[in-house]
């Protein structure tokens, strides 16, 4: 007779290892834009930190596959095909709706944290576990992007309440040292903000 638990892990462990192969297909080549690191090392940093806030499966496997259809040819039909509704249905909320023709970038990013805030609390947690795994590349960068960006994930904190509470804590936390790091001298402008 089979254990339900032991096909269960089984069956879970399966979803997982094939949503790293695929995102590690789909994202072969690329390199992450500040470190020049194989671009699949963010996507399994981000599954690590939803694994370590107790995320399901199905959270890991969307962590895993994250960036995929923003970044690479992968669609959500392919992945709902793939790895099932519940998989892509997450990928489809941690996936910026907005395209450049929106408008600016403070439109864009507004349109963009209006759909995320409409997301459910395991969509949340993975929204906040690549929150931290980009802010601590971008912030040891030290540009005057590195400041812009944060204010945009401050505000972005401010609509993923519901995501887990010591990822929450980790990336206000991560956000509030790197923009008092990165305050301006006397000599900076603090006014650059000009879409990039």
């Amino acid at each position: 007779m089979i254990d339900a638990k032991s096909h269960s892990e089984t069956y879970s462990l399966d979803l997982i290892l094939r949503a790293a192969s695929y995102a590690s297909r789909m994202h072969e080549g690329q390199k992450r834009k500040y470190t020049g690191e194989p671009y699949i090392l963010h996507c399994l940093e981000v599954a690590r930190l939803v694994a370590s806030a107790g995320g399901t499966p199905a959270m890991i496997a969307a962590a895993l596959l994250h960036d995929a259809v923003e970044d690479t040819a992968a669609t959500i039909e392919e992945i709902g095909q793939l790895f099932g509704f519940e998989v892509a249905e997450l990928v489809a909320w941690v996936t910026d709706v907005s395209k450049p023709e929106d408008g600016n970038r403070a439109h864009r990013k507004t349109l963009d944290r209006d759909h995320i805030a409409q997301a459910s609390a395991q969509a949340k947690t993975i929204k906040l576990a690549d929150i931290i795994s980009n802010t601590a590349t971008i912030t040891e960068q030290g540009t005057s992007f590195a400041r812009y960006y944060l204010k945009e994930k401050q505000l972005l904190l401010n609509v993923l309440s519901e995501g887990s509470p010591p990822l929450m804590a980790r990336a206000k936390a991560q956000i509030e040292a790197g923009l008092e790091r990165l305050e301006p001298g006397p000599r900076e402008s603090r006014d650059e903000t000009k879409d990039g």
